[in-house]
């Protein structure tokens, strides 16, 4: 069997409360190494969407397939720590990041899922366990380089700077080392100098994780110079779908923002 071309795909995806359907019958293809756009306005079923994709909802119809190394894989039933484990990371809309924690120490929660050592050496502290702390030390402040975020690693998360805190996010969910990486309005609250650092960031993380994202944000801009097709959402269907030039001057896409400029 030939290598699948693309890192998640949905038949039939649906989810329904009570009568109502958040996500109607979706058919949805995300190809390896691209940064994928998810559009639509308040209420088009963008977040039940990625809240399917990772574990949080289960679906009420259809199958989620994830192909990581070209071997499909169903996660329709899975828990968000096994969807996490397979290869999916995602941030949230509203931060959720360890306030209490140090920087470091918040990416260094998410490492655990990739920890060597076992409970007896890190119990009896063997050397095997002070190893495997120190590759994680290094790794973080690594990866904390990246985002800028290296010479505040000792400080409180809760007190970064809101643009800051964002980037941890970020930063927390790549230590995962996903394949495939979900931002859901990383923008949301930034300031336009912020927003413009976010899209190089962006660009560079793709290039170098190697990692497949998606984006679902209301900064079209945003948008339209980081995506390389995108979908569009109204009511928990696809309304539109294509390259960035074609969703600017769709008519659908146009009615369902009630005229807002894209």
């Amino acid at each position: 069997m030939a290598e699948e071309t693309y890192i998640i795909r949905t038949e039939g995806l649906t989810k329904l409360y009570g009568e109502k359907k958040a996500v109607d019958n979706l058919n949805l293809e995300i190809r390896k190494g691209e940064i994928f756009g998810l559009l639509g306005p308040n209420g088009a079923g963008k977040t039940t969407l990625f809240n399917m994709l990772t574990g949080v909802y289960e679906p009420s119809e259809g199958e989620i397939l994830f192909a990581p190394n070209g071997k499909e894989i169903k996660l329709n039933g899975r828990k968000p720590y096994k969807v996490t484990k397979l290869g999916i990371a995602r941030t949230f809309q509203n931060i959720r990041l360890f306030t209490s924690l140090s920087v470091i120490d918040n990416v260094k929660i998410a490492m655990n899922k990739d920890v060597k050592s076992g409970v007896i050496s890190s119990i009896l502290r063997l050397p095997s366990h002070y190893k495997e702390e120190a590759r994680m030390e290094r790794e973080a402040m690594e990866l904390l380089a990246i985002f800028h975020l290296d010479e505040k690693a000792d400080e409180l998360a809760g007190n970064l700077p809101y643009g800051e805190q964002r980037r941890l996010e970020i930063a927390r969910a790549l230590a995962t080392k996903p394949k495939l990486l979900f931002l859901d309005e990383p923008a949301a609250g930034m300031n336009p100098q912020e927003t413009a650092e976010l899209t190089a960031l962006i660009k560079e993380i793709k290039q170098r994780f190697q990692v497949s994202i998606v984006l679902i944000e209301h900064d079209m801009s945003l948008v339209m110079k980081l995506c390389e097709r995108i979908y569009v959402l109204d009511h928990g269907k696809v309304i539109a779908s294509g390259l960035p030039e074609e969703i600017r001057t769709n008519k659908r896409v146009i009615e369902a923002y009630l005229g807002e400029e894209v």
